[in-house]
C-alpha cells in the first residue's frame, strides 16, 4: 500500500512574557512538582485523563494524554534536556493529535525575578507537520496554558 499523504513542515517560532507575583523558586516548582503542574496544565471541562509521567530531570520524559470531549485524543511527550532550578527550562517535546504525529517543538522558559514576583519568557520553536497544525494555533493554545499557569501562581500568591 502506498502513502499517498502529503508531507510537508511548517516552521514556527514566538514568544510569550508574563509577570507574576510569585517568587521564581514558586513558579519553578509549578513545572517540578507533578501534583502541582496537575493544578494548570491540562483539564479544562471536557477532558478525560489519559497517561500521565514525570520524571522532572534532565533526559526525563513527561507524558501527559488525554481526550477532549470523548472526540479528539491529544498526546505530548516531552524530554527535559537542561534545567536549572529557579532559572530556566528547556525541554524538546512532540504532540500527537488522534494518533498522529503533529508537530515536534524546542521550548525554553526562563525565571526571572522582578520586584512584584517573576517575569516568566518562553520561547518555542516548532515543526508542525503535514499540516496537522499550524504556529499560530500551537502559539494560541500556548497562550492559553501561559495564562492557566499565571492565573494558578496568582491564586497562590
Amino acid at each position: 500500500m502506498t502513502d499517498t499523504a502529503t508531507r510537508s513542515i511548517a516552521h514556527a517560532q514566538f514568544a510569550i512574557e508574563r509577570d507574576v507575583p510569585v517568587a521564581p523558586a514558586v513558579a519553578f516548582q509549578a513545572f517540578a512538582d507533578p501534583t502541582i503542574k496537575s493544578k494548570w496544565f491540562g483539564g479544562e471541562e471536557g477532558w478525560e485523563q489519559g497517561e500521565v509521567s514525570a520524571d522532572f530531570r534532565v533526559g526525563g520524559v513527561e507524558i501527559n494524554e488525554g481526550t477532549f470531549q470523548e472526540t479528539m485524543t491529544s498526546r505530548f511527550v516531552a524530554t527535559y534536556t537542561d534545567i536549572v532550578e529557579n532559572e530556566r527550562l528547556v525541554y524538546t517535546y512532540d504532540m500527537w493529535l488522534n494518533g498522529a504525529h503533529i508537530s515536534t517543538s524546542v521550548a525554553t522558559w526562563e525565571f526571572e525575578p522582578t520586584t512584584i514576583g517573576t517575569k516568566l519568557t518562553l520561547v518555542e520553536f516548532g515543526a508542525h507537520l503535514d499540516g496537522h497544525d499550524t504556529g499560530a494555533q500551537r502559539e494560541e493554545g500556548t497562550r492559553e496554558l501561559v495564562e492557566a499557569l499565571a492565573k494558578y501562581l496568582e491564586s497562590v500568591a
